[in-house]
């Protein structure tokens, strides 16, 4: 009976997979998936999730396993990525982000003899502005409107200018990315720590590989296809041009939680602030901005409702699907999916590094598949602790190489709606966009998996 859970665990992950493959929606798949393999785990009497309160009968706690689940994500992890959200959805309002964006694009100007070096320019950049604005999409429709006409003014490729914008959003890093803010909540660290010293450690190095592959890789197919293409107009949606000093209010949050950090303690009383509280403080902070530009009290006390909505719109999309997936998780637990793999990499002797490679792989798989870097890492994330511990290792040191592998899976997602919107605006396929980007993120991806080991 113990190889039937894995196998049965393993067939429910290829359903998923290829339902989430034909757009099915991811929340609802997750779910009932997990449910069902919770079910099966009940009828196999297999070991169930243990609940803090339970009904007293086992039908009935399936359903109470979703609202604890609930209570412990809306209460923790999930306000945090809600404030983020908010947050995100507020700055783009008021022009915030645009301001940011206007002003670390300049440097771009100085390359005008060198069109490849200033388009793979864009990619630390793009990153820097990443940490600061962790919204794919968002990110990318802003450089799609600021630095796409340059890059093609410049000589670049339609295609060449776009794969290195969506390529900027590869790395979901920093204290803001709602990929983090579940890392650290599954590997119990502190968001700062696990920025600087993990994240950035292992990044550094990886956007120099992006940056040297999308040389020779965009120089290679536009040499390759000298076919002119005329330069498509898109229409622009109406945007608030805010001054150039509110490029300082989106990197508010990260500023505040880097100073007043456990690393750095440059008050006599010391001060630490959550991922949460910073959102918070910024965002009045960004009010009072508001305030003195507009001097509109009715206007900007209206303009708050931006950051509700905000939040209303990441609860419904992220938090639920986080949800989701740990119900999908648990399923998986249940059915003894966990011990399969241990138990099968033992067998072929892969060990410590061996199951953490197959993690990494197996998460930037779902990530192409699903689309979306954060369905991929919510769902099989939570699976980690167990595994690490049964083989003695950091969590930290699965997690992390998991964290970045979403991302970049999604970089070179056909369904993801990075890719889908800047390529509806570059008037290109999203599969040109993705057959491009493939070649420097396999390779990216091969360096993170031996990174350790070097």
């Amino acid at each position: 009976m113990s190889f039937l859970g894995p196998v049965i665990s393993l067939v429910f992950i290829v359903v998923v997979a290829r339902l989430l493959l034909k757009k099915y929606y991811p929340h609802a798949v997750l779910l009932i998936a997990g449910l069902l393999m919770l079910i099966i785990s009940l009828f196999l009497d297999f070991k169930m999730p243990v609940l803090k309160d339970s009904t007293a009968w086992s039908g009935f706690d399936l359903f109470r396993l979703i609202k604890e689940s609930f209570a412990k994500t809306n209460a923790g992890v999930g306000l945090m990525i809600m404030a983020i959200g908010g947050f995100v959805a507020y700055i783009d309002k008021i022009g915030a982000s645009d301001a940011l964006v206007r002003i670390a694009m300049k440097p771009l100007s100085l390359l005008k003899k060198y069109p490849y070096v200033a388009t793979i320019a864009v990619l630390p950049i793009g990153q820097l502005l990443f940490v600061c604005i962790p919204s794919a999409a968002g990110l990318s429709l802003l450089l799609m409107a600021s630095i796409f006409p340059i890059l093609i003014r410049l000589g670049v490729s339609r295609i060449s200018a776009v794969s290195v914008i969506t390529a900027c959003t590869a790395f979901g890093i920093g204290p803001a990315s709602a990929i983090t803010a579940s890392a650290v909540s599954i590997a119990g660290v502190d968001s700062i720590s696990y920025f600087l010293k993990d994240q950035l450690a292992v990044v550094f190095p990886l956007c120099i590989v992006l940056m040297i592959t999308y040389y020779f890789v965009n120089r290679y197919y536009d040499k390759k296809d000298i076919k002119a293409v005329e330069i498509k107009e898109h229409s622009k949606e109406e945007r608030t041009i805010a001054p150039s000093y509110y490029a300082i209010i989106p990197i508010l949050p990260l500023l505040l939680l880097i100073v007043f950090s456990e690393i750095f303690q440059l008050t006599p009383i010391p001060i630490t602030l959550d991922t949460t509280t910073a959102m918070f403080i910024s965002l009045f902070i960004a009010l009072l901005f508001e305030f003195i530009r507009k001097k509109n009290i009715k206007e900007v006390l209206g303009s708050l409702s931006t950051f509700w909505n905000g939040m209303g719109n990441i609860f419904k999309t992220v938090v639920t699907l986080i949800i989701a997936a740990d119900i999908f998780a648990k399923g998986l637990i249940s059915l003894g999916f966990i011990e399969g793999l241990i138990s099968s990499s033992q067998n072929i002797g892969l060990g410590a590094i061996g199951i953490s490679i197959v993690m990494v792989v197996m998460i930037f798989l779902a990530s192409m598949l699903m689309g979306s870097g954060n369905a991929a890492f919510f769902a099989f994330a939570p699976l980690v602790p167990k595994i690490a511990l049964k083989f003695g290792i950091k969590t930290t040191s699965m997690i992390l190489p998991m964290n970045l592998a979403a991302s970049m899976g999604r970089t070179v997602s056909p369904v993801a709606g990075v890719i889908i919107a800047t390529s509806e605006i570059a008037g290109v396929s999203p599969l040109d966009i993705v057959k491009r980007n493939l070649i420097p993120l396999v390779v990216a991806l091969i360096f993170l998996l031996i990174y350790p080991m070097i």
